[in-house]
C-alpha cells in the first residue's frame, strides 16, 4: 500500500532479494496538532503522543483499538493519537520537530526527509531496541529502507508500490480484455473507456503529488536506474530522459484522459476525490501507491472494498532507458523523536508483530510487512502487486520523498503547472534545476 537498498538523503536503488514480499498498506497519512513530548508525567507514568493519518473508518479504528490494547499491556502508559490529513504531515511534522516540540511517535516516509532529521539528532536510534522476534519476522530489506549511516530510524510497517488500481467491471463494458502493457496500449484503453460514460482516469491534482506520480513513472521508465540514483544524489535534471518524461506526460494529457477539473480535485477525502470517483465508478482508474484500497473502500457506499477492484502496473514506454518491470514506491515506518521515552520502541514493536500486522492488513487492505502476518493476504490485486515488486529490477522511492521536502515539493507543484498549460518541458526542467542548486 521491496527491498536491498541503501537509503540517505539522495535517490536510492532498490533492487531486491527474493522473498523480500514487504509491504503493506494504508496511507498513514498523518493528522497535525501541537505535540505534547512524552516522558513521565509523575509517579512513574508515562504518557506518549502519536501522530498518524488515517482519520476515518477502519484505518482510524486500527490505531485506537492497537493503543488500547498496548495500554492493557503496559500500565501506567497512556498515548495519545492525533489524526492529522496527510497532505498537512510533512510541513507540520518539520514545524514540531525544528521547535523542538515533536509528537513522540510519528509517520515517517524515509529517504532524504529521513536522512534530514537524523542527521538533525531529531529521530531515536532503534537500531538495538528492535526485539529479536520482530527481526526475525520482518526482512532485512524492509529494515534498509529505514536505515542511514548503518542505524535504524524507525520502525518498517508499509512497503507501498505504485500502479493502476481500476474497475475490472469497467474494463468489461469498454470491451477491454487485457491490461495495457504499453503507453500506446494505454492511450487506446482511455479512448475505449470515454465511450462508457465515466471518466477514464481519476487524477486529485489540487494535492500536487498524486499528479507529480505521473511523471515519476514516466521518468522510471525514460531514465535508467543509474541516471536516478545520480540525480537523487546531484539534484541535477540535465541528463535529457528527464524532459523526455515530462514531454511524455504533455502528450499523454493531450488526449484528455483526466476527469473533468482534475487541477482542483482532491486525491482522497470524499466522494468527489479521484480515490471517491473510483468508489463510486465515476472513474475506471487511478495511478496510486498500495494504500488506494483502504482508502476507496472508505469511499464506497458501503464502506466496504470496491469488489471488482483489480491492479496492474504502469505500462512500458517505448525507446526508454528504464529497465522494464522497474517501480516506484515508498517504505513508510514509524519514529520515535529523540526525546521520547523509553516506551515508545515497546510499542513500535508491538505494532510490528504479526498479530498486530495481521489487523494492519485487514482494515488498511494492503499487505503487511510482517512475514508471518502476510500469509493472511488473500486478495488478487494485492499478491499481484507482490509478485511484480518481488520481481522488478530496480524499485526507487517516490522522487519528492528522496529529493527531500524543499525540491520534492518544488517538483511536484512544477509538474502540476505544465499539466495546467503554465509551463512545458523545457520550462519545467528549468523549475526543478534552479530547485536543485538550492538544495
Amino acid at each position: 500500500m521491496r527491498l536491498n537498498e541503501e537509503i540517505g538523503d539522495h535517490m536510492r536503488t532498490r533492487r531486491f532479494a527474493a522473498g523480500l514480499a514487504a509491504f503493506a498498506a494504508m496511507t498513514l497519512a498523518l493528522s497535525a496538532c501541537s505535540g505534547e513530548t512524552g516522558g513521565g508525567s509523575g509517579g512513574g507514568d508515562v504518557e506518549m503522543t502519536l501522530w498518524q493519518n488515517s482519520t476515518t473508518g477502519p484505518g482510524q479504528q486500527f490505531w485506537k483499538d492497537a493503543i488500547a490494547a498496548f495500554e492493557k499491556e503496559n500500565d501506567g502508559v497512556t498515548i495519545k493519537m492525533q489524526s492529522v490529513q496527510n497532505e498537512d504531515m510533512d510541513g507540520k511534522l518539520q514545524t514540531a520537530l525544528n521547535a523542538g516540540d515533536p509528537p513522540d511517535i510519528f509517520l515517517q516516509r524515509g529517504g532524504g526527509k529521513m536522512t534530514a532529521m537524523a542527521n538533525a539528532g531529531q529521530l531515536m536510534d532503534l537500531t538495538d531496541l528492535i526485539s529479536d522476534d520482530i527481526r526475525s519476522e520482518i526482512s532485512e530489506g524492509s529494515f534498509a529502507a529505514e536505515t542511514y549511516q548503518d542505524k535504524v530510524w524507525a520502525m518498517p510497517l508499509s512497503v507501498l508500490p505504485g500502479g493502476f488500481f481500476y474497475s475490472q467491471d469497467a474494463f468489461d463494458k469498454a470491451g477491454i480484455s487485457d491490461t495495457p502493457a504499453t503507453i500506446d496500449d494505454l492511450k487506446s484503453d482511455v479512448e475505449a473507456l470515454k465511450g462508457t460514460g465515466i471518466a477514464p482516469i481519476a487524477l486529485g491534482a489540487k494535492d500536487a503529488w498524486p499528479a507529480a506520480h505521473w511523471y515519476y513513472f514516466f521518468a522510471i521508465r525514460e531514465c535508467s536506474p543509474k541516471v536516478i540514483e545520480a540525480t537523487g544524489d546531484s539534484k541535477d535534471f540535465s541528463d535529457d530522459c528527464w524532459t523526455r518524461a515530462a514531454q511524455d506526460l504533455v502528450d499523454f494529457n493531450g488526449i484528455s484522459p483526466f476527469n473533468e477539473g482534475f487541477l482542483t480535485t482532491a486525491a482522497q477525502q470524499g466522494a468527489g476525490s479521484s480515490a471517491g470517483l473510483v468508489a463510486n465508478r465515476k472513474a475506471a482508474m487511478e495511478l496510486m501507491g498500495a494504500w488506494d484500497p483502504g482508502v476507496i473502500a472508505s469511499l464506497t457506499p458501503d464502506e466496504k472494498p470496491l469488489p471488482d477492484l483489480a491492479w496492474f502496473p504502469f505500462p512500458e514506454v517505448s525507446g526508454g532507458d528504464g529497465e522494464p518491470g522497474s517501480m516506484m514506491g515508498g517504505v513508510d515506518g514509524y519514529s520515535c523523536s529523540a526525546q521520547a521515552p523509553k516506551e515508545c520502541a515497546d510499542f513500535l514493536n508491538f505494532i510490528a508483530s504479526s498479530e498486530q500486522q495481521t489487523k494492519y492488513y485487514e482494515a488498511f487492505q494492503s499487505p503487511p510487512v510482517n512475514s508471518v502476518a502476510q500469509k493472511s493476504v488473500t486478495e488478487p490485486y494485492l499478491q499481484q502487486i507482490l509478485e511484480a515488486y518481488n520481481s522488478a529490477p530496480f524499485v526507487s522511492q517516490w522522487l519528492d520523498t528522496v529529493l527531500g521536502q524543499n525540491v520534492g515539493n518544488a517538483l511536484n507543484v512544477a509538474v502540476v503547472d505544465m499539466l495546467a498549460g503554465g509551463s512545458d518541458p523545457q520550462k519545467f526542467i528549468a523549475a526543478v534545476n534552479a530547485a536543485g542548486a538550492q538544495g
